[in-house]
C-alpha cells in the first residue's frame, strides 16, 4: 500500500508525526506538502492530494488542516474521492469498512497527537465490507454525475 499526505500550515506538525509513524511501520508513503508552518491554503493541498488518489499515483490519502473541516470539504470536491473527518477510531473503522472512505481528514489542532496515530492505524487496517454497503457508495457516486 502506497499513502498519500498532505496539509496545510495547521496540519503540518501532525503530519510529520504521522510519516514518522509510517516510516516506522514500512509504509511507503508521498508527501504533497505543505513542507513548513508558513500560511497556506488547504484547498490546494486538498486537490494535491485528491487527484494523486483518484489517479492511482497512490492507494489511500491522509489530510490534515487545523480542524481537519476546510481540507475534508475540498478533497470531497473532487470526483471519486471519499474524505471522511475522523476524531476517534470507531468513526475510523466505519469510513472505510461501510463507506469505503479513500481519504482520512484529521485536525491538526484538535487531535491529540497519540490519538491521531491509533486512527491513522486503524483506518489503515480497516478493509471496505461490500454487500449492501457497496449499494449505497454506488448512489454516492452516482451523485457526483449529477452535478
Amino acid at each position: 500500500m502506497k499513502v498519500g499526505i498532505g496539509s496545510d500550515h495547521g496540519g503540518f506538525e501532525l503530519k510529520e508525526y504521522i510519516k514518522e509513524y509510517l516510516e516506522k511501520e514500512n509504509i511507503e508513503y508521498v508527501d504533497y506538502g505543505t513542507y513548513s508552518q508558513d500560511s497556506v491554503d488547504y484547498p490546494d493541498y486538498g486537490e494535491k492530494l485528491s487527484k494523486a488518489v483518484v489517479s492511482g499515483e497512490v492507494d489511500k490519502g491522509i489530510a490534515i488542516c487545523g480542524t481537519g473541516i476546510g481540507i475534508s470539504i475540498a478533497c470531497n470536491k473532487v470526483k471519486g474521492i471519499r474524505c471522511a473527518l475522523c476524531s476517534d477510531t470507531y468513526s475510523a473503522r466505519m469510513s472505510v469498512e461501510h463507506n469505503n472512505a479513500n481519504i482520512l481528514a484529521l485536525g491538526g489542532r484538535v487531535l491529540g497527537k497519540d490519538l491521531a496515530l491509533e486512527i491513522v492505524s486503524v483506518w489503515l487496517k480497516a478493509e471496505f465490507q461490500g454487500g449492501r454497503h457497496g449499494r449505497r457508495v454506488n448512489k454516492i457516486s452516482r451523485l457526483e454525475s449529477n452535478l
